[in-house]
């Protein structure tokens, strides 16, 4: 027993502990369905939005068990993380600012095609360091605190499954980071999910956008696919 139990620590000596990170977009709100930027505004999720939390909660009790559940603070995010947490049965549930959306500045409130009509330059892509006039975020300014964060949880959790929810443009963000060439961008529906290995600095993406929860009742008719400001 002592020589096959010797023999069989050297496979696990020198290999990488890399955090599996599931992230989930909110459910849907009426400002979503109104194309309507809400930023760092705090609606809470409509019926729909509800249902879609319910959807994906299902499906991720049914996968391997995160140890936690991470958050960002505004309604939209907390509700649906709540509902995951709860179909989960995981009690470490934290809420940050962080995870939020991006900064909108002047822009909150603003029906998404005049707030292109009246900033272009904001949503280009081409447009990463520009700030928002009224306190806004730069795309850049976005994806260093999202990915930040994330770093953070992910050496907490070294080996473990955690489960992050955030908002369109922070996710597309972290999409991003992890692989520049990544198509992301309008394919983030309402409880999207995006699936990262993360640890030591290196970032992989194993999965984006996957809504295979949202198949069965009608939820992709309609769906909001996020267009990076309104999330």
């Amino acid at each position: 027993m002592a020589d096959r139990a010797a023999t069989s620590r050297p496979a696990s000596i020198g290999v990488k502990q890399l955090a599996e990170v599931v992230v989930v977009r909110h459910g849907e709100t009426s400002w979503n369905a109104s194309h309507i930027i809400q930023g760092q505004m705090d609606p809470e999720l409509n019926e729909i939005g509800r249902s879609q939390a319910r959807v994906v909660a299902r499906r991720l009790s049914r996968e391997a068990k995160p140890a936690a559940v991470y958050s960002s603070d505004l309604r939209r995010a907390s509700e649906t993380a709540q509902i995951i947490a709860t179909a989960c049965r995981v009690s470490n549930l934290v809420f940050d600012q962080a995870l939020r959306e991006r900064h909108m500045g002047d822009l909150h409130g603003l029906v998404y095609p005049d707030a292109v009509r009246r900033h272009p330059e904001i949503f280009s892509w081409d447009g990463r360091t520009q700030e928002i006039p009224g306190g806004g975020e730069s795309l850049d300014q976005l994806s260093q605190r999202c990915v930040s964060y994330l770093n953070t949880v992910a050496e907490k959790h070294k080996g473990e499954r955690v489960i992050v929810v955030t908002h369109g443009a922070s996710t597309e963000e972290l999409c991003l980071h992890a692989d520049p060439t990544s198509p992301v961008r309008g394919k983030l529906h309402n409880t999207s999910i995006c699936l990262f290995r993360i640890g030591d600095g290196e970032w992989i993406l194993e999965k984006v956008g996957d809504v295979a929860h949202l198949s069965q009742g009608g939820f992709l008719e309609d769906a909001f696919g996020g267009d990076g400001a309104s999330a």
